[in-house]
């Protein structure tokens, strides 16, 4: 049964044991000091237990008073924060995204702030994972996951296909002129075991022996490969920037489909303003960016017209070798 206490009398407790003076609380909450002792000893005789030890020289807090000061300052915070979102005429919302490290590194980082610029009311809270996710159990609201989107009694919306391709450093390119000649390196795992015979079967080449050591992530596996560790095998959009930079070499372009990214929630789970504006924002940056793609795949190919006109010492050697 919950029991009904006087605010007033919380708000007296709270800032007299934070002070640890009815004096200096009553002063913080512009009443008397008397006022203040008498909340507090109406909400003492509302608990049944004294919260207080009054000495000559100050308070002192009993067992109760100490157990009880943590919860109600964060109550009081949470109503503090709660009360200013109001006034700020803006509804608050948090959401709370559990996302497999590899995507949100290597491609949501990199957009978030659009989101918030586009949605100011709305606390988006990122947990990353290695894929291993509870939602209950998280307390998640949503889950950017990597797979094949069977999940049980969960909704998924597919994202993004991410197709597997080897990585390394520079040194490691270097030796590498078929994929054969991957037998000769450390081959780098995840936790799927069938990664690497699949891609090997797609570039036409048998499979070593893979010993390589065992990540549970791509971003630490790539990380791995641009250390010279080994050649990794990752899904090739999420490392765009160290590709770019040179950091990682893609030695070979054969690629294998081994899953994709999808956004899940609970089917049980009611869909909030919230989680339904961050579906609707991803699902957009997701059709905008594959459509400019398709332009610049589309744009014909500009090409230089050839110089049909001869330089003018070109023809003066011309005209001397007729005359001759």
């Amino acid at each position: 049964m919950r029991r009904h206490l006087p605010l007033n009398a919380l708000r007296a407790f709270e800032a007299s044991a934070r002070l640890l003076s009815f004096t200096r609380a009553g002063m913080e909450l512009r009443v008397t000091q008397t006022a203040i002792s008498h909340q507090v000893k109406q909400l003492e005789d509302t608990l049944g237990a004294s919260l207080f030890r009054r000495l000559p020289r100050g308070l002192v807090l009993t067992d109760e008073g100490l157990a009880l000061l943590p919860v109600l300052s964060d109550a009081l915070d949470r109503i503090g924060a709660a009360i200013d979102r109001i006034e700020a005429k803006g509804t608050r919302e948090v959401v709370t995204v559990g996302c497999v490290t590899t995507f949100a590194t290597g491609w949501l980082l990199q957009r978030v702030d659009r989101f918030k610029r586009a949605h100011p009311y709305i606390d988006l809270r990122l947990l990353t994972n290695n894929n291993r996710v509870d939602i209950a159990g998280d307390g998640l609201d949503l889950a950017l996951r990597f797979g094949d989107g069977s999940w049980h009694g969960t909704e998924a919306i597919h994202l993004l296909s991410a197709p597997l391709s080897p990585v390394c450093c520079a040194d490691v390119a270097g030796r590498l002129r078929k994929p054969s000649d991957l037998a000769q390196e450390f081959l780098l795992r995840s936790y799927r075991a069938e990664e690497w015979p699949l891609w090997f079967a797609v570039a036409g080449a048998p499979c070593p022996k893979i010993q390589g050591p065992i990540f549970d992530s791509s971003v630490a596996m790539a990380e791995a490969a641009a250390r010279g560790v080994g050649v990794g095998l990752v899904p090739i959009a999420m490392f765009n920037n160290e590709l770019a930079s040179g950091r990682l070499k893609r030695p070979f372009a054969a690629e294998v489909p081994a899953g994709s990214y999808w956004l899940t929630w609970l089917k049980s789970r009611e869909v909030t303003p919230g989680m339904r504006a961050f579906r609707d924002w991803l699902l957009e940056v997701l059709r905008a960016e594959a459509s400019e793609l398709e332009a610049v795949a589309d744009a014909p190919v500009s090409r230089p017209k050839a110089n049909t006109k001869a330089k003018p010492r070109n023809r003066m050697k011309a005209a001397k070798k007729r005359k001759r």
